[in-house]
């Protein structure tokens, strides 16, 4: 096997939610995830604490995009414009390859209390990235957390309807996540 490969990370989130739907999460060692990926397992500790976080692979980096995005947007834009600006920037890292996952990533995090724990923290990370982004905005606190968990929300439908959708449908997930979070924002409206 080979010690450093490019992809690694990839490779091995991708043998990890292929064995987690094929026989389990609780029944998924860190061993067989390794010898999928075609790595050691060493090499497998070297990118992940325990198998848990193979979840959360990539939210540094997706928490990091959100957060420019949004004090990237126009001094003048809204809390809610500036988290679609988040969510265009962050959505642009976003292939095929995670387009493909997605099925059965969801399918995995369904049947495991264990990786929905993880997945719920995952979230309030990027919450709390795209809040403290809102914040040094100028946003009131209030509004930026009611604003970043909107946009947490978005990202989640966006990405659900994305990976879902019609292959043929060339689109990214801007699109997906931009109209989940406008079907949010009119939502709120009735809230009234």
């Amino acid at each position: 096997m080979a010690r450093w490969q490019p992809e690694t990370t990839q490779r091995l989130v991708v043998a990890a939610v292929d064995l987690f739907t094929e026989q389990g999460y609780d029944a998924t060692t860190v061993a067989q995830i390794a010898e999928r990926a075609g790595v050691t397992k060493s090499t497998f500790f070297r990118h992940f604490a325990d198998k848990r976080e193979l979840l959360v692979a990539g939210q540094e980096t997706l928490s990091r995009l959100l957060a420019e995005g949004i004090a990237e947007a126009p001094a003048d834009a809204s809390p809610l414009e500036a988290v679609a600006a988040g969510l265009e920037r962050a959505s642009g890292a976003m292939g095929p390859a995670n387009r493909e996952l997605g099925p059965r990533l969801k399918a995995a995090v369904a049947a495991s209390t264990e990786l929905q724990e993880r997945d719920a923290l995952k979230n309030v990370g990027l919450a709390a990235a795209m809040t403290a982004a809102l914040t040094a905005r100028g946003v009131p606190d209030a509004t930026a957390h009611l604003a970043a968990e909107l946009g947490v929300l978005a990202f989640k439908r966006g990405y659900t309807q994305w990976s879902e959708a019609d292959r043929d449908d060339r689109r990214g997930l801007a699109p997906y996540a931009l109209a989940a979070l406008q079907d949010l924002r009119a939502a709120t409206a009735s809230l009234g």
